[in-house]
């Protein structure tokens, strides 16, 4: 019988302005492209990605000394550590006004969020706050939150468009309980993986240190349920976005 494909799978948000790439975050994490017209987002879309958490699965061969003849006894390995893979369901909310209370309804049972702002854009920087302090209202208190400043293609070459320095964006994460800051580019890819991961290995160490109840579904986490595979555990049913990619993109 083959193991499971994911043994944990997590609700992820993303939060923050219009405009400011998490569309395009997830596509590049789902997909592994760039969508340069990208319709704006109504309400809620949906992907998945598995990612790998925990250490590797790897043996460490232990060499020890024969206590008679002082040569190395034969090597023994030490248990192997089985590394364990989560699911991100990944819910991309939209950035207007005029949609928030739709967005807020999906913090609810989020066990992580990435909230983005555009580095070539101030203001949605200025907003993030607020972006938080909703989240913080809704969602549960143990959420894990990575902030990332997307585009940071445009802040490179002669005309570096960047409008919110790495410094301060760090100082605000530190000053407000966020777990770190990142930078990313939806358009290259660069540090896209990292920031979803570190939400998610942050998430697997909760897991660990028995923060959630798995059994629970406002914990935002589940495990494989009793007498079931690990693939079959859902949060929820999300409907098929218009593009064709929903909840099981990858």
């Amino acid at each position: 019988m083959s193991s499971p494909s994911w043994d944990y799978i997590a609700k992820l948000v993303c939060i923050g302005d219009s405009g400011t790439g998490k569309s395009s975050l997830t596509i590049r994490l789902c997909e592994g492209r760039f969508s340069p017209h990208h319709d704006v987002t109504i309400g809620v879309e949906f992907g998945s990605r598995v990612v790998a958490v925990g250490p590797p699965n790897t043996t460490i061969p232990k060499l020890k000394l024969a206590a008679d003849s002082g040569l190395p006894e034969p090597r023994q390995k030490e248990p192997e550590i089985e590394q364990k893979h989560m699911k991100l369901s990944l819910w991309d909310t939209a950035g207007q006004e005029t949609y928030k209370s739709v967005t807020r309804s999906y913090f609810r049972g989020a066990s992580g969020a990435l909230l983005v702002f555009d580095i070539s854009r101030r203001p949605t920087f200025e907003h993030v706050t607020d972006w938080l302090n909703d989240l913080r209202q809704i969602a549960e208190p143990d959420i894990v939150v990575v902030l990332v400043g997307n585009k940071s293609d445009l802040a490179t070459g002669d005309e570096n468009k960047r409008e919110v320095t790495k410094q301060e964006a760090e100082d605000w994460a530190k000053r407000n309980g966020v777990l770190e800051y990142v930078e990313t580019s939806a358009k290259s890819g660069e540090g896209v993986e990292m920031a979803f991961g570190r939400v998610a290995e942050r998430i697997y160490q909760n897991i660990e240190a028995g923060k959630y109840d798995l059994n629970d579904r406002r914990s935002g986490v589940k495990g494989p349920g009793a007498g079931q595979g690990a693939n079959k555990v859902k949060l929820g049913a999300p409907p098929k976005r218009k593009n064709g990619w929903g909840g099981g993109c990858c």
